[in-house]
């Protein structure tokens, strides 16, 4: 069976942007009248031979049949603008969400937020800072790390999430877990987002108990567990293999279109996959959902970067998130919240000259 794919590609920003899609030399991305692409990536796979081509939007018509159709499809999705189904949170403007991890081995700052005032001064800090959305984990997804029980995971980020709406009601709670029962308990005290790193494949009672609720999702990407992640991960095309594996659980296990997409970066993926992940994102748009990524003090950047490496890597974050903003990237999951805030208004000012 043949597959097209369709990636947005050659961008128009700001009043040239909004220019040209008044001409109807451009379509708009994601609703968007600022952001404008005229050509496409068209990805054919039949089994396992893929070839890719790049058309100008006004050769569609000129594709034979079958394709022409499947292309059309995927451009009513990438051109339609996301719907705001989160309290607070506009999809048509880029959102930070900030990481607080409530363990005591995370890569990064494991430990560093774990006492009850600690926790909450860091939460304060990201908000004024401005994140939109506070995304609270108690277990450690490293390369490597091992899994703990629920009583364990919930005990580490117990006190937050009882405590969180009321101090900060319209602020997004996301939850950073893979087990069912940490879900539901961080439902009951007003979570209002699950970020499962196991794509909702971990616990198998995740998907049928959050199912009676209309709570919304991060669909994420992860080969293997967090155990065995990075040992030889191995895709036919990294890019279409995610996009399928997207498109499968939409369409068969998660119920309604509360759902944020994750292509999960570094979590079973080379180097070679997160650039591939990362420079062609904009695949992913034409699933009609809104798209989260996190760079944030990934090992790519040190694989990058080399001797000039630093311990919380924000010149390597800053510049992947800068990138997948211009690709249309809606959710930035990162750190160091204030620095990546600063960086993105300077950048959508030069990029948007608005």
């Amino acid at each position: 069976m043949i597959k097209y794919y369709t990636r947005p590609c050659n961008f128009y920003y700001g009043d040239l942007a909004k220019l040209k899609i008044k001409q109807k030399k451009a379509y708009p991305l994601c609703g968007r009248q600022d952001t404008a692409f005229d050509k496409i990536e068209i990805f054919k796979r039949n089994k396992k031979i893929i070839s890719n081509k790049i058309v100008s939007i006004n050769k569609i018509e000129k594709l034979n049949k079958n394709e022409r159709f499947a292309i059309k499809k995927n451009l009513k999705k990438i051109v339609s603008r996301r719907k705001n189904f989160i309290k607070n949170i506009n999809f048509s403007k880029p959102t930070i969400m900030g990481i607080l991890n409530l363990t005591p081995d995370s890569f990064s700052d494991g430990g560093k937020f774990n006492s009850k005032n600690k926790s909450f001064n860091h939460i304060k800090n990201m908000v004024d800072s401005g994140a939109k959305i506070i995304d609270v984990g108690g277990e450690s997804t490293r390369p490597g790390s091992k899994t703990i029980n629920q009583r364990n995971e919930w005990q580490r980020i117990e006190y937050v999430i009882k405590n969180f709406k009321k101090k900060y009601k319209n602020i997004c709670l996301s939850i950073d877990t893979r087990k069912s029962e940490v879900m539901i308990n961080s439902l009951c005290y007003g979570a209002n987002l699950i970020n499962d790193v196991s794509g909702f494949n971990y616990d198998k009672k995740s998907l049928i108990n959050l199912n009676k609720y209309k709570v919304s999702k991060v669909l994420h990407h992860m080969q293997g567990t967090p155990s065995t992640m990075q040992i030889k991960p191995k895709y036919e095309n990294v890019l279409l293999d995610i996009y399928d594996f997207f498109e499968k659980k939409i369409n068969n296990e998660l119920k309604g279109k509360q759902i944020i997409l994750d292509p999960g970066i570094g979590f079973g993926k080379t180097l070679k996959h997160n650039l591939s992940l990362i420079s062609k994102i904009s695949l992913f748009h034409s699933l009609g959902l809104p798209i989260l990524v996190g760079t944030s003090r990934k090992k790519f950047i040190n694989q990058i970067s080399g001797k000039y490496d630093s311990s919380d890597r924000t010149g390597g974050t800053l510049a992947s998130v800068l990138y997948l903003l211009s690709q249309g990237v809606q959710v930035f999951r990162v750190h160091n919240v204030n620095e990546i805030k600063q960086g993105m208004l300077v950048y959508e000012k030069i990029l948007f000259n608005q």
